[in-house]
């Protein structure tokens, strides 16, 4: 239940992770009026607070700014039997989520500028949550026709995707209209075909796979385009060292790109395919342990800028069929952080803060954003976590209305225990 906006709240030696700065300490935290008010080692209870003082002693539990989500779907509307809006906002602050950026793939899918005004409006009335939204390249989504980007500019759009694949002549326009209007293009490049990559794993498995190479040919074809071009790139969900590599060596010459990966690619490769959970088909698919390590390393040395969560959430029905025949996509909002500590960071794979840049600060940028800040007067956008509960991830306890999830019926090591979105306190 939300406390009340006016409650202030002290926070009892937190571990205080602030990307910006590259701090990492224990503190005391006062939250009140919105803002943060002190951060210290040790601070003593203000005497004379015009509100409610909570006081938060949770040892171990770590104080970060707020995660900033690259990209997700939203089911609503279109599909709210997978997701509402109000279930989708609770899935994002219930896992430390204080901006979520949202794919153009609703139905009708928000390729023009009254659409986006319309879908704005619905979410900023349900929740306090920061949405934003991505314009669809293309009318439709179809590939065959480019929307009126700078209409939907105009309009707030944080920048323009198709969300897949999307044949290259279109692509080269869609760069080339794009210069003029300086918002980032985010791109899958992938067709979202098969549900492995081509090689012994398919063939063990007895899986089609997608040609090996794809990612990285139409990596180092986007790039030798761009070396010409000034529009701003974002490369999602990339999946594959090579990828990696083509990011670092395009990033070393100066190229206008970003990019990212989704968390389950860096948790998840082809040895736990095995299990034929449909869970676990994605897109593009998840890559052998090599490729996992270069994604980990390329997350480790900001090559890759942004952790994206691309929540995707399908029914029941929809989601448990063959692997072969399963829609690709998991949900992931409420479990990312958890996850990703307790595999990452506990042992030793990445650093507290590098996990957090890549949840927060570095995505913010990636989107043209000021990054939240955990800093004395700023706005209270933050997450607090507690990596040592342990909670249940059951139909009880997700907020999602789907459970297309890996751990789904496992317990989850790691909990965020409150999520400041404007000053206000969600949880």
């Amino acid at each position: 239940m939300e406390a009340p906006s006016a409650a202030a709240y002290l926070l009892r030696q937190v571990r205080v992770l602030d990307p910006m700065a590259q701090g990492d300490r224990l503190a005391d935290v006062l939250i009140y009026g919105g803002q943060i008010q002190a951060i210290a080692p040790e601070l003593a209870a203000p005497p004379d607070l015009d509100a409610e003082l909570i006081t938060l002693e949770r040892p171990d539990a770590v104080l970060g700014p707020g995660l900033v989500d690259c990209y997700s779907h939203a089911s609503d509307p279109g599909f709210e039997s997978r997701e509402t809006i109000e279930t989708l906002a609770r899935s994002a602050l219930a896992g430390g989520f204080t901006r979520l950026m949202l794919l153009p793939t609703t139905q009708p899918a928000v390729d023009h500028a009254a659409g986006l005004h319309q879908l704005q409006a619905r979410f900023d009335a349900a929740t306090d949550l920061a949405t934003g939204f991505w314009g669809g390249l293309t009318q439709g989504l179809a590939g065959h026709q480019l929307s009126n980007l700078v209409e939907l500019a105009a309009a707030g759009a944080v920048g323009f995707t198709n969300a897949e694949y999307l044949p290259f002549d279109l692509l080269y326009a869609a760069l080339d209209y794009g210069q003029s209007i300086g918002k980032p293009v985010a791109l899958s490049l992938c067709l979202p075909s098969h549900p492995t990559w081509e090689g012994i794993t398919s063939l063990q498995l007895g899986l089609p796979g997608v040609l090996a190479g794809e990612e990285a040919a139409n990596l180092a074809r986007l790039l030798e385009h761009l070396e010409t071009r000034s529009t701003p790139v974002h490369i999602m969900h990339l999946a594959t060292a090579r990828g990696v590599a083509l990011v670092a060596a395009a990033k070393a010459k100066g190229l206008p790109i970003t990019a990212s990966t989704t968390w389950l690619h860096l948790l998840r490769d082809t040895t736990h395919l095995a299990s034929y959970d449909p869970n676990l088909r994605v897109h593009p698919p998840l890559g052998d342990s090599e490729d996992r390590q270069a994604l980990i390393a390329g997350v480790a040395s900001g090559t890759i800028d942004a952790i994206a969560v691309e929540h995707r959430p399908y029914t029941y029905e929809e989601k448990t069929v063959p692997f072969a025949e399963a829609p690709p996509g998991v949900i992931g909002l409420q479990t990312a952080l958890p996850l990703l500590w307790h595999h990452l960071v506990k042992p030793g794979q990445l650093s507290a803060l590098a996990l957090w840049q890549a949840l927060s600060t570095r995505p913010a940028q990636c989107l043209q954003q000021s990054p939240p800040l955990v800093a004395v007067g700023e706005s209270a956008e933050l997450t607090l976590f507690d990596p040592h509960q342990r909670w249940p991830a059951t139909s009880a306890t997700l907020a999602s209305r789907s459970s297309n999830l890996p751990w789904f019926n496992q317990e989850i090591l790691g909990q965020v225990v409150q999520t400041w979105v404007a000053g206000r306190a969600q949880l």
